[in-house]
């Protein structure tokens, strides 16, 4: 009988309470939750990218989550295996949207848009194998500024790049490499290479790849597994290679065979035009940061000559694998942490921007073709939050998690309806305010709740004060105290908290 029990007892244990099954409690994989800590970052971050996007005269737009398969099925090259793809529940097949790009080029052909500057920040999804201490998730957000419409050449470029620049900047990750090519220089390389047109797909796939392995193995790939011939990789490795500005491009412009195919010299022309904007926005310079004797340790940055670093640089190993770019192309890498004395080899968290011309994506959707060029780029929020939170987490910063701005206390028992009262004139002003839900809360754990959570002003009414018709307005962080007529009181509180 004993036994038996056991048994019994093990069965219940296993079946869980009231006879439910247990499960385990997490987040699906490549998901996670955001704690009010990590939301305050998070804001912040949002809050430096949205204000610079408005300062750009940008428009805001939304779109569905999900999207009509059709609608994102042939976009993406390669990467269409990590779509999630939704179970047929109401006649229509749909899928997760995979970026913001396509649902983008999808509205504008829709609404027959010819014209915007917009920006967007919503979650996106990708079926992928999630790195999430790197900031790669399969549910993540993306911070996207793109312009439509049909402008002179390279300017509204510029200003995508002088975006990435700004926001890094002002973010403060560390230094940072802007990385620029263009698809028509890509492909007119691999033209007078040699490189077979059924096969550009395929090597530009591995040619983007030499921001995370040597030449060497990139090289063995093409020949190996793609059965490139040996002399048509080491021809494509002359070039790829290279990386410069201004002077590059005109000795490019210059050379024997790039100067004989349509493509690689319209695109050459217009990344000298590019550079030229850019150096007029101020941004082609060097920063000061130097790294010693040391040769830089990330693969990514071994093509740099020197040891400061430029902040812009023409990469002919740049090739952003998305099948829908047609010009221009840029990505954005961390090339040094803030703290030397990191373990991680320099630049392991990757791209933090990216972004390109897409000139036919829009006329996919339209019923007549009509094309409308479009140019736009998008930040990597997720991959600058780790390092944002990286950073807090090192430096020990107390991060404030409510905006409060003053706490309504009591210094004596059964004053309840008064903090009610002050409170609520407090709300009604526009006032960020708090109390203790607790009838009579001793006044000593309302200013140590003030001290935990951050709140710098502390609302005090007591029996005299209300005989004398003020409050006492206690600066928590000095212990300073005033008597502040009621009248008065959101005017003094706006005040001393204009600053924060």
């Amino acid at each position: 009988i004993a036994k038996e029990v056991a048994k019994l007892l093990e069965m219940k244990a296993q079946l869980g309470e009231e006879g439910k099954p247990k499960f385990v409690l997490k987040t699906p994989k490549g998901t996670r939750d955001y704690s009010p800590k990590q939301m305050a970052i998070r804001e912040r971050v949002f809050s430096a990218i949205i204000t610079c996007f408005k300062r750009h005269g940008a428009e805001v737009i939304d779109t569905p989550v999900f999207e009509l398969k059709e609608t994102l099925t042939g976009k993406y090259g390669e990467d269409s295996k990590l779509i999630y793809d939704l179970k047929d529940q109401g006649g229509e097949l749909l899928s997760l949207r995979y970026d913001l790009t396509v649902p983008f080029a999808r509205y504008l052909a829709m609404n027959k848009i010819t014209n915007i500057k917009r920006y967007h920040i919503a979650k996106v999804y990708r079926r992928d194998n999630p790195a999430m201490t790197r900031g790669r998730y399969r549910e993540f957000y993306q911070c996207d500024f793109d312009i439509a419409g049909q402008f002179d050449p390279m300017i509204p470029d510029a200003e995508c790049l002088k975006i990435v620049h700004e926001i890094l900047s002002e973010l403060q990750l560390g230094d940072f490499l802007i990385k620029v090519n263009d698809r028509r220089i890509l492909d007119g390389m691999f033209a007078v290479c040699g490189v077979p047109d059924s096969k550009f797909r395929t090597i530009c796939s591995s040619v983007d790849k030499l921001d995370k392995m040597l030449w060497e193995d990139v090289r063995s790939e093409m020949v190996a597994e793609k059965e490139l011939s040996p002399e048509t990789a080491d021809r494509i490795g002359e070039y790829v290679r290279l990386h410069g500005g201004l002077e590059l491009i005109e000795q490019l412009l210059q050379d024997p065979r790039l100067s004989q195919n349509k493509l690689a010299k319209e695109g050459l022309g217009d990344m000298k035009l590019l550079f030229e904007y850019l150096t007029l926005f101020g941004i082609t310079g060097k920063v000061r940061r130097c790294w010693g004797q040391e040769e830089p340790r990330a693969p990514q940055l071994r093509m740099l000559t020197g040891f400061c670093v430029p902040q812009i640089c023409f990469d002919l190993s740049l090739a952003r694998g998305l099948d829908y770019y047609t010009g221009v192309i840029f990505e954005a890498v961390l090339v040094q942490q803030e703290n030397d004395h990191v373990e991680e080899p320099v630049g392991s968290v990757g791209s933090v921007a990216g972004g390109g011309r897409y000139d036919g994506l829009v006329g996919m959707f339209d019923p007549k073709g009509r094309k409308v060029p479009c140019v736009g780029v998008s930040i990597g929020i997720e991959r600058i939050f780790s390092i944002m939170e990286q950073k807090v987490e090192a430096s020990a910063e107390k991060i404030r998690t409510t905006e409060t701005q003053v706490l309504v206390a009591s210094a004596q028992k059964k004053l309840l309806e008064e903090r009610l009262k002050l409170i609520s004139e407090l709300w009604d002003a526009g006032i960020k305010a708090e109390m203790l839900y607790k009838k009579n809360p001793k006044l000593l754990n309302q200013l140590q709740y003030c001290e935990d959570t951050g709140v710098p002003l502390v609302a005090i009414v007591g029996e005299q004060e209300l005989k004398d018709g003020v409050v006492k307005l206690r600066v928590v962080a000095t212990r300073e105290e005033v008597d502040v007529r009621r009248e008065n009181l959101v005017e003094e509180i706006k005040t001393r908290t204009s600053h924060s």
